[in-house]
């Protein structure tokens, strides 16, 4: 079968982790690795496996459209800013790991059939992908749910420098991207990058305010939603099933990453790698493989 190329824009530990992904994905294949850093270890080690490699960032595609077809940017939200007008002038179908909102807001189990008519979508946040869809399985059973929180806590040490400077996109990306999937009226995001040695593994709590809540059938959504989850993230998992303590719903899942690059406690930048590939795979089967 003929491959698919992608171009990643940003090396550092998520450009680095998608570059794995894409090298054993069995219809994706690399066709342009791009940073700014001459001295990146994401540029040293793309080079090593044979991968075309540039410090021009979107210019190297830019100069060289036919390189790829997808383009993943890993960068900031702020650099995003300046690289999807020119994404979209190149006619490339761009998948947003930042929280820039510029795209369609994407949670491949809920919406990515629909985001494959778009030429630019937004993977929100990690704590986005991890917590949606338990919201939305929240509102499913209790649509009248008037206040949704969540609490993402994940290891500091890998909250790399994209991520630390994302901090205040990351609140405002992943309420916004709560209320829209979930239509809850009110909504609040929290990240915690917690110190301890051994680094924690990302968990993320959803919070909601439900006085009589119907605690069986929202482990039965949340069972159900979770094992789809699964099927591109597979170390995404409960582990606090739905309790209810003074009118208030509380569940938690943790997500354990693949270990192909990032530390398995890295899960909050597997999830949205893991994400990222599996939309650009299924864009590839349906729009140019077809």
């Amino acid at each position: 079968m003929d491959k698919v190329k992608v171009g990643i824009i940003g090396t550092g530990n998520i450009g680095t982790d998608l570059l794995f992904k894409v090298l054993r994905s069995e219809i994706l294949e690399c066709g342009m690795f791009a940073g700014r850093n001459p001295d990146s270890e994401g540029i040293k080690r793309a080079q090593s496996m044979g991968v075309p490699t540039s410090c021009e960032s979107i210019k190297a595609i830019e100069d060289n459209p036919n390189c790829c077809e997808i383009v993943f940017d890993a960068t900031s939200a702020k650099v995003h800013q300046t690289n999807a007008p020119i994404l979209a002038k190149l006619n490339k179908f761009a998948i947003d790991l930042t929280p820039s909102q510029i795209g369609k807001m994407c949670v491949p189990v809920l919406n990515g059939d629909e985001c494959l008519s778009e030429k630019n979508i937004n993977l929100i946040t990690c704590g986005g992908q991890g917590s949606i869809p338990i919201a939305y399985a929240y509102m499913k059973v209790h649509p009248e749910i008037e206040y949704i929180e969540i609490v993402a806590s994940i290891a500091s040490k890998s909250a790399g420098p994209g991520t630390r400077a994302n901090i205040d996109e990351f609140t405002q990306t992943t309420r916004d991207a709560i209320v829209a999937f979930t239509g809850v009226p009110r909504a609040k995001a929290i990240i915690i990058l917690n110190p301890a040695e051994p680094p924690v593994i990302m968990r993320n709590t959803v919070y909601a305010q439900i006085p009589q809540p119907k605690i069986d059938l929202l482990k039965v959504e949340i069972a159900a939603i979770v094992k789809s989850v699964q099927q591109y993230v597979p170390g995404y998992k409960v582990t606090v099933e739905p309790v209810f303590e003074n009118g208030r719903v509380t569940t938690t899942v943790e997500v354990v990453g693949l270990g192909d690059f990032l530390p398995k406690y890295s899960g909050n930048l597997d999830i949205i790698t893991c994400g990222a590939v599996s939309i650009a795979e299924k864009y590839a089967r349906y729009k140019i493989l077809a």
